[in-house]
């Protein structure tokens, strides 16, 4: 099967490429971009004029809420989503229930994902165990079984030392650490943004110091 897009304007930053170019694909493979290529050596062609061809999206934060909070969002639903936004690779949070802390739980992701989600899926484990700041999880089991980053996600490890030791880990495994950065001490009750709007309204604050 070769397909050919046509007329569409290809921002692609990794090949330094940013104009308007033709793109044949063969099978699942790209087989070459060029200002133009005919119509006759493609099985179907699609018209791009007045739309961008990029590569895939990755979103480094997303909530599929499964297992555990399946009436939020699935692995398949949220899949779903993202490849309609043009994002072929997610990185799921750790927040479900229970949560993603262990190296089990990251290779049944993984496995879930071949059947049931409809783009890649790069695992991010929570840097403590059940999320409760107190004890690292084991972030070079989790390395090796696929995560690519380990997170807190809504919550803060306010335990600067266990924090400390996570980072440090995992720097040694490779893993990103994607900080949700809140001292929760610091919100006090509030629920939105401090500033006029809250005091409009009546609300309390959260102060931009958190």
């Amino acid at each position: 099967m070769k397909l050919l897009i046509q007329n569409g304007h290809i921002i692609d930053p990794a090949a330094d490429r940013d104009g308007k170019y033709d793109i044949l694909i063969e099978d699942t493979t790209v087989s070459e971009i060029a200002p133009h290529i005919g119509a006759e050596r493609a099985d179907q062609v699609v018209d791009a004029s007045g739309c961008y061809v990029v590569p895939g999206f990755i979103d480094l934060h997303v909530h599929l809420r499964d297992p555990g909070l399946t009436y939020k969002e699935t692995l398949a639903t949220g899949s779903l989503a993202a490849a309609k936004g043009g994002f072929t690779s997610i990185c799921p949070m750790p927040n479900t229930k229970p949560v993603t802390d262990t190296p089990e739980k990251i290779r049944e992701l993984l496995k879930r994902a071949k059947t049931e989600s409809a783009v890649h899926i790069l695992p991010i484990g929570a840097v403590t165990v059940g999320q409760e700041g107190e004890i690292v999880t084991d972030m070079k089991g989790m390395a090796e079984a696929g995560a690519v980053g380990v997170s807190e996600d809504g919550k803060s490890v306010m335990n600067s030392q266990v924090y400390r030791e996570g980072m440090k880990l995992a720097k040694e495994n490779g893993l990103v650490v994607m900080a949700h950065c809140e001292d929760k001490n610091l919100v006090n009750g509030g629920v939105m943004n401090a500033g006029a709007k809250a005091e409009e309204l009546g609300l309390p604050g959260i102060t931009n110091a958190v």
